[in-house]
């Protein structure tokens, strides 16, 4: 009877998919998330013969969408993108309905890049120097958007903070499209987003870029300053996306879920593309994608409790 239950298993693995497989995406269209989860759903379908569909489920932090998630079958056709947002918010966030480690299994992660923060061009700052004068010269006159609390954009405006000893003012959006538009339109002064989004518009000079968050400059605004270098000693924030799944999917789904991302995220066309965006691929095995996120929540966790942030 084991022997069969075992073959029974491994055989309903290996016809996986046999249907569409939805990607749950936690956040707003248009960001990082969105672009690379649509990009992954193509390849996906064409590695593994079935559609990925990708849903956008925006809300409350990315806690909307994973929630969803969270409460499907275990059956590796709900899956979850999600990014660093959900590894802060194990700390950030006291009371949401599920927990990251315990209501999840690992995929695979996806890429990593660094941010760059902008200012609307009518803040009188061209460097992050200058930024620190004015902020210090009256504090919370300065404000900054973010997708939400919780989200990188976020915790890097609350690093900033911190480590430079300024107060700005935050401004959490549900999304990071509404966010940048507004930074775009002077609504608001300035944001953290991702460098494969904002690039493009900071070279349209809709807004003017103060520093990447990298410790090395970014290979796509190679004439920006990082943080670090321009007045905030080792100063870093990144965002991080990956693929998880509910607690309990087969460990064969997982398995080949796992080697289909991760041939993608290997391909040389990938990395050529992903790397004139200002995106590294990233390629781990489902038991190391784990402890990446294990290893991500303490880290966030020092520094939510160290810096005394709170989710607003």
């Amino acid at each position: 009877m084991a022997a069969f239950a075992c073959h029974a298993t491994t055989a309903w693995a290996q016809a996986y998919p046999n249907r569409p497989v939805k990607i749950i995406v936690p956040f707003a269209a248009g960001g990082p998330a969105d672009n690379y989860a649509r990009f992954l759903a193509l390849r996906l379908q064409d590695a593994l013969g079935q559609a990925f569909v990708v849903d956008d489920k925006p809300g409350g932090g990315s806690v909307i969408g994973t929630d969803l998630v969270a409460k499907a079958p275990a059956d590796g056709y709900t899956l979850l993108l999600m990014s660093n947002t959900h590894t802060v918010n194990e700390t950030l966030l006291a009371t949401k309905p599920f927990v990251l480690t315990r209501d999840f299994v690992g995929i695979a992660p996806i890429n990593y890049s660094d941010l760059v923060l902008v200012a609307h061009p009518s803040v009188k700052a061209n460097n992050v120097r200058e930024l620190l004068a004015v902020a210090k010269a009256a504090p919370g006159r300065i404000n900054y958007a973010s997708s939400g609390p919780g989200t990188p954009y976020h915790m890097a405006g609350e690093l900033f903070k911190s480590m430079a000893g300024v107060y700005l003012v935050h401004i959490p959006y549900r999304g990071s499209s509404g966010a940048r538009t507004d930074v775009m339109g002077g609504q608001v002064d300035l944001m953290f987003d991702a460098v494969t989004t904002m690039a493009e518009v900071v070279k349209s000079g809709k807004v003017k870029a103060l520093a990447t968050t990298g410790l090395q400059r970014s290979s796509v605004l190679p004439d920006v300053p990082t943080v670090h270098e321009a007045g905030v000693p080792n100063y870093e924030a990144t965002i991080w996306l990956g693929l998880m799944a509910p607690k309990g999917t087969p460990r064969e789904v997982v398995e080949k879920l796992n080697q289909a991302v991760s041939k993608i995220t290997a391909q040389a066309d990938v990395k050529q593309q992903w790397g004139r965006q200002g995106a590294t691929p990233m390629v781990m095995t489902p038991a190391q994608f784990e402890k990446y996120i294990d290893d991500d929540i303490a880290k966030w966790a020092r520094v939510i409790k160290s810096a005394n942030i709170k989710a607003d």
